[in-house]
């Protein structure tokens, strides 16, 4: 869940941003002091309340910092010192405090005029002097942005009287320009029209952390993997305890990276992610090799930049049987212009008869994306003029054929096919999407499928990334 919701946020934050350097918005991020602590604890439904029972050390620690408060309350249970609290205000590490302030930052700007975006909790805006105001939190951080900077100096002015109106609370952070340190992104707007989306210390980390575990190969390496990625070695040794969990952190860390800055690794983080569970050498050796390509392409970042027509494209692709079980990989990309904002490597769930078919499911993976993308941006502002503002790229006609035609285009090998996957139809129908024919050698989605090598890989990847 945790990850899911990373996710969404993450795109949330890259579509904004996007956004904000096509209009050239003055940017703003800011941090809210002890957030946790200013805000009330209510009490339970039934009128009970919330206790916490402190022990330990941190008794005697409480009772020398103020012993008129603490000491009359020291209990025993058996030889241990025991301290019950009422809880009067939210804290870090109580399961609900997070949304205890979620709530209070949510009231206080609604408070103010802004409006929260219905497909993503944590976005707001409000029109002030004509022009957007947007804000996009992630508890206690937030991004500000309009086209004057003196409303983000005045919204500053605000969340400094609302949550640090003296010194013993501490200080509302704020940075305004071009630079900002940005949930382990760094949100670069210097070029006009465009965002560039930097995670190289956090790469460098990430391959300095592999290095000191095991030291890597001096050999430059191709590609991020080879063509034997989604094959697994059923002979291969099985990690270790302590390996397998260096295993299961490495890949971790990857798949942050592969959500954000790094979507070029995301084929193999993917198969990797199924790996976790009972990691082999064979593994180890493809998330080494991943790894060492990190080491080369440290340096590189994504840079995202809308275009004039407002349309948000979408290739997507599958590749068949491509899996041990013989199951199918889908792959899509969505871009407003120049560099991916959203990719999808998986693993198809079903077992798919031909191409077609599994062309036909990959739709199904992605379509509920899609189609937040789309509610999202709308409830943004950001549309284009036509009706059909989402265009699907494929590269296979038959499939095509079945999602405008549904079931009327439905032959021998497509007939025993479940209802849901022709829901594409009707949104093809309402005009809430168009299909368009891209030929493989353009669909930049094909990366997500399968371990591409070559010449490919790098082209594609240049398009995800929006490469020099």
């Amino acid at each position: 869940d945790t990850a899911a919701s990373s996710t969404a946020m993450t795109k949330s934050i890259l579509i904004t941003a996007t956004i904000e350097a096509k209009e050239g918005r003055d940017v703003m991020t800011v941090d809210i002091p002890n957030a946790f602590i200013q805000t009330d604890v209510d009490n339970n439904e039934d009128g009970s309340r919330v206790i916490m029972k402190i022990r330990g050390s941190m008794v005697d620690m409480l009772v020398d910092l103020a012993p008129e408060v603490y000491s009359n309350y020291v209990t025993y249970e058996g030889k241990s010192k025991v301290i019950y609290v009422h809880v009067l205000k939210a804290i870090y590490g109580m399961l609900r405090s997070a949304m205890l302030f979620y709530k209070k930052l949510r009231n206080d700007l609604e408070q103010i005029g802004f409006k929260i975006n219905p497909y993503d909790p944590c976005v707001a805006n409000r029109i002030v002097n004509g022009k957007q105001h947007t804000i996009t939190w992630h508890v206690d951080d937030l991004k500000s942005s309009h086209v004057d900077p003196r409303v983000n100096d005045k919204f500053l002015g605000w969340l400094r009287k609302t949550y640090a109106p003296d010194t013993t609370i501490g200080d509302v952070k704020a940075v305004q320009g071009k630079l900002h340190d940005y949930l382990a992104m760094t949100l670069d707007y210097t070029t006009p029209g465009e965002v560039r989306v930097n995670m190289v210390d956090y790469v460098k980390s990430m391959v300095e952390d592999f290095n000191e575990i095991e030291e890597l190969p001096n050999s430059k390496v191709s590609g991020p993997w080879n063509e034997n990625l989604f094959k697994v070695n059923q002979a291969s040794q099985k990690l270790g305890t302590t390996q397998a969990e260096q295993f299961h952190t490495i890949v971790a860390k990857g798949l942050f990276v592969a959500k954000r800055a790094r979507q070029d690794i995301q084929p193999a983080i993917a198969f990797l992610c199924t790996r976790v569970n009972a990691p082999t050498l064979d593994d180890w050796g493809k998330l080494r090799r991943m790894i060492q390509f990190l080491r080369q392409t440290k340096e590189d970042s994504l840079t995202l930049r809308s275009d004039k027509t407002n349309v948000v494209r979408w290739s997507l692709d599958a590749s068949f049987a491509v899996h041990p079980d013989m199951k199918s990989h889908t792959g899509a990309t969505m871009t407003l212009g120049k560099g991916v904002l959203q990719s999808v490597s998986t693993k198809q769930k079903i077992n798919t008869r031909s191409s077609t078919e599994a062309e036909l499911v990959s739709t199904d993976n992605v379509i509920s994306k899609i189609m937040w993308t789309k509610l999202f941006l709308k409830a943004q502002g950001y549309q284009a003029n036509k009706d059909s503002d989402i265009v699907i790229y494929r590269d296979n006609m038959s499939t095509m054929k079945l999602e405008q035609n549904g079931k009327a285009s439905s032959g021998k090998r497509t007939r025993h096919l479940n209802i849901k996957f022709f829901y594409i139809t009707d949104l093809i129908k309402r005009k809430q999407l168009r299909i368009q024919y891209c030929p493989t050698d353009q669909m930049t989605a094909d990366y997500m499928t399968k371990p591409l090598t070559g010449t490919k890989i790098h082209a594609f990847r240049r398009d995800i990334l929006n490469l020099p």
